[in-house]
């Protein structure tokens, strides 16, 4: 495939808006044009040793769900790591994608696929996304009630304010007297300039209702997952449940004030990846993530919430087998697609 029609569908597969306003998500790295797509490399963290092996493999696209550039690139020289996974890339002509938080939001993405490991439940997201918009749509809905003297002056001038849409008017019948009533879409922006035509004259402007456009939102879509089991289960089966779905010996488990490990667990909170922000203030039995702060975690146990710590890329790595079939579909067979090997967890346990 070629790159960009590549780029094209990996985006539709999973919005880079349903990323996080911090996130760096998308092609970060882009070699020159044209740029043909044979083997798509799939990795959680490209480290150089992950690099090496994408040279390896000769792989013309890689995947890398931790973004390598997230804060600014000052230079590109040979000094520091990060830097030197751009040279390597340009140098072997393979470009660099990352989703990010965008695949922790879709539905078929990796919160999905950590609530496996907890059995047969139900799931919601904890902060559900909202339909993305761009800048330039309307925020707010502007209604007021002109009478006829008023009427022309105003709509003219309404008309030249830029970013007003969807201005209609309808006869109405105010307090006994024949009215106009107005109503119209603006923007933020548009919105002060709106407010300030009416209120110069107090007639409109006690008259006039200011309404929120909320986003509508997007149905099992969002950050993290709370998740309600079909039948409780002990906080010990869980702990097991949790290291055979992500192959893991060990994990770090808090137990909540006033609980056990027979204690049953019935509605489990999760999030991939470093979950502080997104579980904290959440009503369950148990948190799941790969890291919180200490802090966090002293007020979950005080709380009575068990906390369960599988270390921060743990949570997320499994997915990638699940991606790369997920993607093969997606993409119509119509590039090769592979998971790096050399792709694991920095942290071990001795």
């Amino acid at each position: 495939m070629n790159l960009r029609e590549l780029v094209a569908a990996l985006n539709d597969f999973a919005s880079p808006s349903l990323a996080e306003s911090w996130d760096n998500v998308g092609l970060l790295v882009e070699p020159s044009p044209p740029h043909t797509v044979n083997t798509l490399f799939l990795t959680n963290d490209l480290t150089e040793e992950v690099m090496e092996e994408a040279v390896q493999k000769k792989a013309d696209l890689i995947l890398s769900y931790h973004p390598p550039i997230f804060t600014p690139l000052k230079r590109v020289t040979w000094k520091t790591w990060k830097e030197r996974l751009i040279i390597r890339a340009l140098e072997n002509r393979i470009g660099i994608y990352s989703p990010h938080t965008a695949y922790d939001a879709i539905p078929h993405g990796v919160n999905n696929w950590l609530t496996k490991g907890l059995g047969t439940c139900t799931s919601v997201p904890l902060h559900p996304s909202t339909a993305p918009t761009s800048p330039a749509e309307a925020t707010h809905r502007v209604e007021f009630f002109a009478d006829a003297e008023h009427l022309d002056a105003v709509l003219s001038q309404i008309k030249d304010i830029p970013e007003v849409s969807c201005l209609t008017t309808l006869p109405a019948r105010v307090e006994g007297e024949e009215q106009t009533r107005v109503s119209l879409s603006c923007s933020q922006k548009a919105l002060l300039e709106v407010v300030a035509l009416l209120s110069q004259n107090s007639l409109l402007y006690h008259k006039t209702e200011i309404l929120l456009l909320q986003k509508p939102l997007l149905p099992h879509t969002g950050m993290g997952r709370l998740c309600t089991l079909s039948e409780p289960v002990s906080l010990a089966d869980i702990i097991e449940r949790i290291k055979g779905h992500l192959q893991l010996p060990h994990v770090r488990v808090a137990v909540g004030a006033g609980r056990t490990l027979e204690s049953p667990v019935k509605k489990a909170a999760l999030c991939a990846g470093s979950g502080s922000r997104v579980l904290k203030g959440t009503e369950a039995d148990l948190y799941l993530t790969g890291e919180m702060s200490h802090h966090d975690v002293l007020d979950a146990v005080a709380n009575g919430i068990s906390v369960i710590l599988c270390e921060h890329s743990n949570t997320e790595r499994g997915f990638l087998s699940e991606l790369r079939d997920a993607l093969a579909i997606h993409l119509q067979n119509k590039v090769n697609i592979t998971v790096s090997e050399k792709d694991r967890d920095p942290l071990q346990v001795a």
